[in-house]
């Protein structure tokens, strides 16, 4: 699974992911392709994982930010048949997004 990934993306130095993906098989496949692997243990892993709290924030922070586009029905929804105009309309909403996170602050 990830190493299929690995060859789409060939700067990635690290997998963050949450506890659903605590598992020695992707792990494994995390540890494989050369990357480190920023997974939190279960609650009742025998052998708890190590990880950055700062990946892990930074984590958060990226999936607060998909939580945000959701919330537009046309990106979450995926309307716009061709990809062109998808990316434009994710730009356009991220564009929406940091102007309101502008405003707000003041």
């Amino acid at each position: 699974m990830f190493v299929k990934a690995r060859a789409r993306v060939p700067d990635a130095e690290q997998v963050v992911a949450d506890k659903a993906y605590d598992s020695w098989e992707i792990k494994g496949q995390v540890l494989e392709a050369e990357m480190s692997a920023e997974i939190p243990s279960k609650s009742n892993a025998m052998e708890p994982w190590i990880v950055d709290p700062d990946a892990y924030a930074a984590r958060n922070k990226i999936e607060r930010l998909f939580n945000k586009l959701k919330q537009f029905r046309a990106i979450a929804t995926r309307y716009d048949k061709l990809k062109v105009s998808f990316l434009a309309n994710i730009k356009l909403v991220l564009s929406f997004i940091r102007l309101r996170s502008i405003v707000n602050r003041t």
